[in-house]
């Protein structure tokens, strides 16, 4: 009993990491250039809420995607999953994280493939039947008591309902690694460990196996990059201060992508790993900008922010991604943060539709 007691406490403590304020920053003066971008290329990863995201993303924007890494993270929609509770935090961080602290269990993929179907009818979220075609990544790690592999296995039962076939799921779960996206650094935490900045040496490169997932045959990643880190003013793409997004962005841009067509990856950083928390330590070390630019690949880095405090909406303080409704404080029963007009969801396409636009 009390090592319950303590899990659940632990989950609570969890549950207020996860919730923060809208708080500003001075915005980067540049805005985000055009580059006539290859968008029928364009895919998705993330790490733990990022992973969230990404798998919420790709299912909204199924039409759009080719494909989506989800290393620690569930299904779409997963804070729903506890019928006939609304999606909450506590749901997010219990049936969704450590489903033996929630009374509802694991993550329900028959039900929310039942509700990604009327969210479907509604057009809230592109046609399912568009993950068909899709290739996934999955990854838990053997270490990893912050999302359980029981959550990661229900993501990858959601995507098997929803007709992606298996040769197209790769999911990893033999990894003695803890909750972090992993690199071959050894100055990056120790694999096993789950600490900051959650970037851990597990000696190979996990956004480039994610990346040759998703894409097939790649070419070596460079030694040395070609390109450049562009920063930008995200802010004109956020158009609710519930946002909980930073001013500031990041777009890795290959030398070749200056005079070609690229795709786009967008990869979603996890809690606490903003650039205004770690710095460039996401966008610029876990391998992704190498392998993009080798292979005529864009990244871009959507941020989150921490809120500053504890008393104003929507609560924040580790500067997570939306999946379960803080965004939407106005509907609490029936939050829209999974849909294409949710403010994370439509900024971040945005961004990537600026992206597609043909060059001034």
């Amino acid at each position: 009993m009390k090592d319950k007691s303590s899990a659940l406490h632990c989950s609570f403590a969890v549950a207020a990491v996860f919730l923060g304020l809208y708080s500003s920053f001075a915005a980067s003066t540049d805005k985000l250039p055009a580059y006539k971008a290859d968008l029928s290329q364009t895919s998705v990863s993330g790490l733990s809420s990022g992973a969230f995201m990404a798998a919420q993303f790709q299912t909204a924007f199924s039409a759009s995607l080719v494909g989506a890494g989800v290393v620690a993270g569930g299904p779409f929609y997963c804070s729903g999953s506890a019928y006939p509770v609304p999606p909450s935090v506590l749901v997010a961080t219990t049936a969704c994280m450590n489903p033996s602290l929630s009374a509802y269990g694991p993550p329900n993929p028959t039900l929310l493939i039942q509700l990604a179907k009327a969210f479907e009818r509604t057009g809230a979220i592109d046609k399912l039947e568009n993950l068909k075609t899709q290739k996934v990544y999955l990854f838990s790690g053997q270490a990893d008591k912050t999302v359980a592999t029981a959550v990661v296995d229900q993501a990858a039962a959601f995507y098997q309902l929803a007709g992606v076939p298996a040769a197209s799921i790769k999911y990893i779960q033999n990894v003695d690694a803890g909750h972090a996206i992993i690199t071959s650094n050894t100055k990056d935490v120790v694999c096993a460990d789950t600490q900051a900045p959650y970037i851990n040496g597990c000696n190979f490169i996990q956004s480039q196996d994610i990346l040759k997932h998703i894409y097939g045959d790649l070419q070596p990643a460079v030694a040395v990059l070609s390109g450049k880190i562009v920063a930008f003013d995200q802010s004109e793409f956020i158009k609710s201060s519930y946002t909980s997004m930073s001013s500031d962005a990041y777009l890795y841009v290959p030398k070749a992508c200056e005079a070609e067509s690229c795709k786009v990856h967008v990869a979603f950083h996890g809690c606490e790993q903003g650039a205004t928390k770690i710095g460039n330590l996401f966008y610029g070390t876990t391998g992704y900008n190498e392998l993009a630019d080798a292979n005529k690949i864009m990244v871009l880095y959507p941020q989150a922010q921490a809120s500053s405090g504890w008393f104003f909406t929507p609560l924040n303080p580790k500067g997570c991604w939306d999946f379960w409704g803080y965004s939407d404080p106005s509907n609490p029963l029936a939050p829209n943060f999974y849909s294409k007009t949710a403010p994370q969801m439509s900024a971040v396409k945005a961004m990537l539709e600026r992206l597609g636009q043909a060059k001034n």
